[in-house]
């Protein structure tokens, strides 16, 4: 063969090991996108039943939750708390763990800052924010820790746990500003007293965000950074993929599964407290706002990737801006972005019965490899 047919076979064969490299890192991304848009579909096929545009429908969704700069701030606005919810399922999931009561650390976190808000008025703004900061992911820590705990010294199955778990913390949000720690002053609504204008959380410069979005972000690179590069990460993800292998090599299963359903709740009652001191301005009912249900939803979708959190998150938070537009433009129910979600989580679920079986690797070269 000559030098110059030489030359384009290696340059072919260099080629061809490109694609395949890129197919690997698409990989991943394949399942969640095709599921996702999956769902869509059933969800366009369920609108046409009801006698709806689903043409109408997803560009309303898009111009209310993308289109314009004030929908980008709301979107990101509902971000914030997403954020750091879906960490609170992300982070158990990589031990194995289907941790599904993040609305209940959220909730508390918001009590647990309000609390220290109300009982040490006379500290100095940035003192009195941190103290409500650490008292939310304290509260939050202790609340979903507890669930590994139960885990691994009762063996009580975590995600019925923290189900449970999640409506005991709403009744005793509910019975805190309600009563011990109600403002007198609040009358129709219930809520402990509003923060000292020194404890509120003000925005990103330029973004008109508070700065729970930073944190947000910020937490998601440093848990991925976690799971990745460090040996606790590499240690939980041993544990994930096999128990008893992991206890034989005597990792200390256990103490892990505790310590990152702990971070995780941590996590999620940092969003509580971001939410009162930046939003509500007070604990109230509102903290039930479903963040730490659609963080499930959003943690399954990135495939518990602390990185992948950030654009799926932007993704939902997008969804959830447009409910208000969808339902007075389309004259839909309050709950149709629910529902939308809703078929997009089956979609997702039912993807991981072929995360082993379909692959893009597989559909692009299996002509090419035959």
């Amino acid at each position: 063969m000559s030098a110059p047919a030489d030359l384009a076979s290696q340059d072919l064969a260099k080629r061809s090991v490109s694609f395949e490299t890129v197919l690997h890192w698409l990989d991943p991304l394949f399942l969640p996108l095709a599921a996702l848009l999956a769902g869509m579909l059933l969800f366009a096929v369920f609108l046409l039943l009801i006698g709806t545009s689903p043409i109408e429908f997803y560009t309303l969704v898009y111009k209310a939750g993308f289109g314009t700069s004030f929908s980008w701030t709301n979107t990101l606005a509902r971000a914030a708390p997403l954020l750091l919810a879906a960490l609170c399922v992300a982070l158990p999931a990589r031990l194995g763990l289907v941790v599904i009561g993040g609305e209940g650390a959220i909730v508390l976190g918001g009590v647990g800052a309000g609390a220290v808000a109300m009982l040490a008025p006379g500290m100095p703004g940035p003192v009195g924010i941190l103290a409500m900061m650490i008292a939310g992911a304290l509260v939050g820590a202790i609340w979903i820790g507890g669930i590994g705990a139960l885990r691994h010294f009762r063996g009580v199955n975590e995600t019925i746990s923290s189900l449970l778990l999640a409506y005991i913390a709403i009744a005793l949000m509910n019975h805190l500003v309600e009563g011990p720690l109600r403002d007198p002053a609040s009358l129709n609504k219930p809520s402990t007293s509003p923060l000292p204008e020194l404890y509120r959380i003000g925005e990103i410069p330029g973004i008109g965000v508070h700065w729970g979005l930073a944190a947000g972000i910020i937490a998601c690179i440093l848990c991925w950074g976690l799971i990745e590069k460090t040996t606790f990460g590499f240690a939980a993800r041993i544990v994930g993929g096999n128990l008893r292998a992991a206890q034989v090599q005597g990792l200390p299963a256990g103490l892990l599964m505790i310590g990152f359903t702990a971070l995780g709740g941590s996590l999620a009652g940092l969003a509580g407290a971001f939410e009162v001191a930046a939003v509500h301005g007070s604990a109230n009912a509102s903290l039930a706002g479903g963040y730490g249900y659609t963080g499930i939803l959003i943690a399954f979708l990135a495939r518990h990737n602390c990185l992948a959190i950030i654009p799926a998150t932007l993704l939902f938070a997008g969804f959830e801006a447009s409910s208000g537009l969808v339902q007075r433009r389309l004259d839909l129910p309050d709950a149709t972005i629910v529902v939308f979600q809703g078929m997009i989580f089956i979609a997702i679920l039912l993807s991981d019965a072929f995360r082993d079986r379909i692959t893009l690797e597989g559909l692009l070269l299996k002509g090419k490899r035959a």
